[in-house]
């Protein structure tokens, strides 16, 4: 009976998955036809799309634009995120459960809300249509996810380790470099790929903030369902599910190996 139960939860699993992937995965033999307009089942079989993406100016300075971001922003929502959630998890004081839930909010917050007040923002300081505007932007979005990781690394920690090492004349700097660093290191990791893909596939936000100089990877492919769908399209789709796929995968794989 119990072996029963556990085909037929696999079998749910399995189909479930399926019916939310076939959606997004069926772009990406799409993406291969030969045809100049996206068909499914594809015609024939040609690499002449990725080419004329990876070949083309707009492309290649969206795909600069979205590297640069992305990079800047995992790296500042991952310094800010670590030592937020280390705060988080050393310390109890009034308004602790408050903290947590601003540090927490934009992953609730409808998107369209923050964009807009994001816009209002940063037009009064000058940070629109700006790589740091961006870079600002989606560090706020990406924070959440760090705060989450390494939250939950932290407290796999041994809490008498850091008392240990602070009682044998280690420094605060030291204990932390050599002693929580290390052993919090896999949620770090963890969070700063969340942080990334989060930058990498955002939109929204990007529409509001960001100008024809400016403009990443899913603004060109935004502009390209509205005005010219074509295969070049869904390659861009299938390196954009690629990548995220690779990052989701090193997530776990960081988590994995605490």
């Amino acid at each position: 009976m119990d072996k029963l139960r556990r085909i037929f939860f696999w079998v749910v699993v399995s189909l479930t998955a399926l019916f939310l992937l076939l959606p997004t995965l069926i772009i990406v033999p799409m993406s291969f036809t030969t045809t100049s307009t996206l068909e499914f089942p594809p015609v024939g079989f040609t690499m002449e799309w990725y080419g004329k993406v990876i070949g083309a100016p707009d492309w290649q300075a969206a795909l600069m634009n979205s590297l640069v971001v992305a990079f800047a922003a995992a790296i500042l929502a991952t310094v800010i995120g670590t030592a937020a959630a280390l705060a988080l998890h050393a310390n109890r004081f009034p308004g602790k459960p408050i903290v947590m839930g601003l540090l927490l909010s934009p992953m609730v917050t409808p998107v369209i809300v923050l964009a807009v007040g994001m816009y209002m923002v940063f037009s009064g300081w000058g940070l629109v249509a700006t790589r740091l505007g961006l870079v600002f932007a989606h560090t706020v979005l990406a924070i959440p996810f760090v705060v989450v990781s390494v939250l939950a690394s932290s407290r796999m920690v041994n809490p008498s380790l850091v008392p240990a090492s602070l009682g044998l004349g280690a420094g605060h700097w030291f204990t932390f470099r050599r002693v929580t660093l290390p052993l919090i290191m896999p949620g770090v990791l963890s969070g700063a790929v969340f942080a990334f893909i989060t930058s990498w596939d955002e939109v929204v936000i990007a529409l509001f903030l960001a100008d024809a100089q400016t403009r990443t990877v899913p603004i060109m492919i935004w502009n390209q369902v509205r005005t010219n769908l074509d295969p070049a399209t869904a390659a861009v789709a299938a390196i954009l599910i690629v990548l995220s796929a690779l990052g989701v995968l090193l997530s776990y794989k960081f988590r994995e190996s605490r």
